[in-house]
């Protein structure tokens, strides 16, 4: 028995059941309700079998067939691979375009600064950038790699550490300017604190109390700070003067580095548990572009002191 050729009645099944109405699956496949039933119906009379309970209740959702539901998953796992043959297609003859999800922040203080040196090795490959602190549908959005910040875990993708980090306060060098201020941990007490909200959504992720703890210092946090929910955002504010931020060592190594930040109490080394991890689904591993960029973020990571 030959395989079935019937990929739009397929398409037209899967939307249908996935959504629970013909009306749904043709305003996402972008043809007409009409047009799906006669696939559907289609389909069913090439199988010889109905897909789904039909009734006059006056039902307003479709309720796929036990046999319907059992055979969805290997159909939704077909047309993956189809996309994936799909890319690999696109990969004969030339590298294509690479799209990678990345944060805002880590876009702009680590990402962009470097972009070139890949962009140099690379000239082939077209790089799309993807920056949201929103988790992304990596199969539905096409996306090819990411950088994630975590522990390691993610549903459905492959992750590699990439690198990790520390945190550390910092504040611009004009608060510096009286000697006696910020002779000791315990000074923070007195200042103005910037808290980075973009890591509310981690746990594990120690926040100036943890920091405080690690230093030594005791007792209740300062009243007084500034709460921002972009972790490029709170240095800017720290180095224009506004506050001490606690940073993330990735973000601001060239901040600091350039003079624009300090690094107070070096003594107090603090390792954050998360890590930085380059996310990928497993496969989309062997695709060049993929590869390449994977093995260029390494190097790069390597480099960061």
């Amino acid at each position: 028995m030959k395989a079935p050729v019937h990929l739009n009645a397929l398409r037209a099944f899967e939307a249908s059941a996935r959504h629970q109405s013909f009306s749904v699956a043709a305003e996402e496949l972008n043809v007409t309700p009409a047009a799906v039933g006669q696939l559907v119906r289609a389909l069913e009379d090439w199988l010889g079998t109905p897909l789904f309970h039909r009734n006059s209740s006056g039902r307003a959702r479709l309720i796929a067939t036990e046999a319907a539901e059992r055979a969805l998953p290997d159909i939704r796992a077909g047309f993956d691979r189809l996309i994936v043959g799909m890319e690999r297609l696109k990969e004969a003859g030339q590298h294509g375009l690479l799209t990678v999800t990345v944060s805002p922040a880590f876009a702009a203080k680590w990402l962009l600064p470097r972009i070139e040196g890949f962009q140099l090795a690379w000239p082939d490959i077209d790089v799309r950038l993807d920056t949201s602190l929103k988790p992304v549908d990596f199969l539905a959005q096409r996306i090819d790699v990411g950088v994630r910040y975590g522990a390691g875990q993610w549903a459905g993708l492959k992750a590699d550490k990439l690198m990790d980090e520390e945190v550390y306060p910092v504040c611009s060098p004009r608060l510096l300017e009286d000697a006696s201020r910020l002779q000791r941990p315990g000074d923070l007490r007195n200042e103005t604190l910037i808290h980075d909200l973009s890591m509310e959504g981690h746990a594990d992720f120690p926040g100036w109390d943890t920091w405080l703890r690690a230093a030594g210092v005791e007792g209740s946090l300062p009243g007084r700070g500034m709460k921002i929910n972009n972790s490029a955002a709170v240095l800017q504010a720290s180095a224009e003067g506004h506050g001490i931020a606690l940073a993330r060592s990735v973000m601001a190594q060239e901040d600091v580095q350039s003079g624009r930040l300090v690094r107070l109490f070096p003594e107090v080394s603090l390792v954050s548990p998360l890590a930085y991890y380059v996310v990928y689904r497993d496969d989309c591993a062997g695709l060049p572009r993929v590869a390449a960029f994977r093995e260029w973020l390494a190097e790069e990571a390597h480099r960061t002191p």
